[in-house]
């Protein structure tokens, strides 16, 4: 089939995964504003899972199929491009602030993530079944710690503008929204599947960069947009709120369902682990002093992520 073909569904795909997010965010986030929640625990739960939907849609499809390559990778691609290209990109526009609660929990947080599967896949060489139970029980008491500050926090910050709903048109946001990522999911990984044949590359190597950057452009257009109108300060909070479901809630679902392969051939992700465990370890040494990342961290993230690119040019 021709190449052009494919890569036209996989841009199809992206379209699909990035408007059926922005629906289902939009319907979610109403029935959660009639229902009293907070708009700050909304901005931190609903918000982030939508902009992380597409992921969770191309790693399911791909796992139930048997490209596990591309399931895996898009979540450890998605985490290194979005600390490391997006927040990177972001930061040299403006200077972004970051919560005391971020840096002190959230960002902690993500690293434990990221290092509990790290280790785990060294050790097993897989994502295993309990894998996937701790990674949501993890989700599960940092979901019971974001509605505790909530109502605690003295300074916090409205969450993101919700658009009011009629009633009647919620379930058709809900509906068409998820049907869109569904559907938007198996055309991407249709697509990207048969890149990686046509040109002889890995999986992995798909699930890392084409797949991963297109399941990370709500991210991008998220931080960028929220930096260019002023409201750089929650950038951080939405990238690191987004690879943290990223793990937890995707690949502890995925591994939920199938085990998924850490140290296989063709699925290799030991230098990725590391990688995307030194690009939130970067992250945190960077705002920990002075609660802000700048222009100057900016350009080490980009130089960082171009060294990952150029690694996985040569070692494709």
């Amino acid at each position: 089939m021709s190449i052009v073909f494919e890569l036209f569904k996989i841009v199809v795909g992206f379209i699909l995964l990035i408007k059926g997010a922005d629906f289902f965010v939009d319907g979610a986030s109403a029935v959660a504003k009639k229902l009293g929640v907070p708009e700050l625990v909304i901005g931190l739960t609903i918000v982030a899972f939508g902009t992380s939907a597409p992921e969770a849609a191309v790693s399911l499809s791909a796992a139930l199929r048997g490209n596990n390559g591309i399931s895996i990778g898009n979540v450890i691609g998605s985490n290194i491009m979005n600390v490391l290209l997006i927040l990177g990109l972001t930061a040299i526009i403006t200077s972004l602030k970051v919560k005391r609660a971020t840096v002190r929990v959230d960002i902690p947080v993500v690293i434990g993530s990221t290092i509990l599967m790290v280790f785990w896949g060294l050790v097993g060489g897989k994502l295993t079944r309990l894998t996937g139970i701790i990674f949501l029980l993890i989700l599960i008491g940092y979901m019971v710690y974001l509605f505790w500050y909530s109502k605690h926090a003295e300074d916090e910050d409205e969450g993101d503008e919700i658009k009011d709903l009629r009633t009647w048109t919620i379930p058709l946001y809900l509906l068409g929204g998820l049907a869109a990522i569904i559907f938007g999911s198996d055309v991407t990984v249709d697509g990207a599947t048969e890149v990686a044949k046509v040109f002889g590359v890995s999986d992995r190597l798909i699930g890392l960069t084409i797949v991963a950057f297109g399941t990370s452009l709500p991210e991008l257009v998220t931080s960028v947009t929220a930096a260019r109108k002023g409201s750089a300060d929650i950038a951080i909070g939405n990238i690191v709120g987004s690879n943290l479901f990223n793990i937890l809630f995707i690949l502890g679902m995925t591994s939920v369902m199938i085990d998924l392969p850490y140290m296989a051939q063709g699925a290799n992700f030991l230098v990725d682990g590391f990688v995307a465990l030194y690009a939130i370890f970067l992250l945190f040494i960077l705002v920990v002093k002075n609660k802000e990342l700048g222009r100057k961290g900016g350009i080490l993230m980009l130089i960082s992520y171009a060294g990952y690119f150029a690694y996985l040019l040569i070692n494709k």
